[in-house]
């Protein structure tokens, strides 16, 4: 069995769990995320937690039974804190500003770029050249962030572009003569 599986979900307090054959759903004070789960996999709710068994003792139901438990923790926790990505702008006359739900960014390309923000995340730029990402759900907070990176991603010779702040570029020698 998966050894991540083994180990059951704490519901954090305000958190509440509904579990309607695969179904779940999850309510919290930052949203609701709701999860069809696999038929190999068995979920239990016990209460002030949630423990994941696979079904039979088969390679994948071992296997998915500890993506479902991974699943699970990051929605009780979406829903409870939350999830940011902080992205940083390196670069002259790059900037980004956030207007609803809108993202407006110029990049040194000869149009600015305007990207639409799905719902259920939240966009902000406390500066010019800082973006923080924010949602309940991991994955869509992620693919923003990738999205918002794929713009202009950073270059291997000066380090300008969209890069996560935690990002760190290693920069190549410049040609010599």
């Amino acid at each position: 069995m998966s050894r991540v599986a083994k180990v059951p979900v704490a519901l954090v307090k305000g958190v509440e769990v509904d579990l309607k054959g695969y179904a779940l759903t999850v309510k919290g004070p930052k949203g609701t995320l709701s999860l069809d789960c696999n038929r190999e996999v068995e979920v239990v709710n016990e209460g002030s937690e949630i423990s994941v068994k696979p079904r039979s003792g088969s390679r994948f139901s071992n296997a998915i039974a500890g993506t479902t438990r991974a699943l699970i923790n990051n929605m009780v926790t979406g829903v409870s804190t939350g999830f940011e990505r902080k992205l940083a702008l390196v670069g002259v006359g790059y900037r980004a500003n956030a207007q609803g739900n809108k993202v407006n960014l110029t990049l040194g390309f000869s149009h600015p770029v305007v990207y639409d923000v799905p719902e259920g995340v939240t966009v902000e730029t406390p500066s010019q050249t800082e973006i923080f990402v924010r949602g309940a759900d991991k994955q869509r907070v992620g693919q923003v962030a990738a999205e918002l990176r794929a713009f202009r991603p950073p270059e291997p010779y000066k380090g300008k572009g969209v890069r996560y702040s935690d990002e760190r570029i290693v920069l190549k020698e410049a040609k010599k003569k």
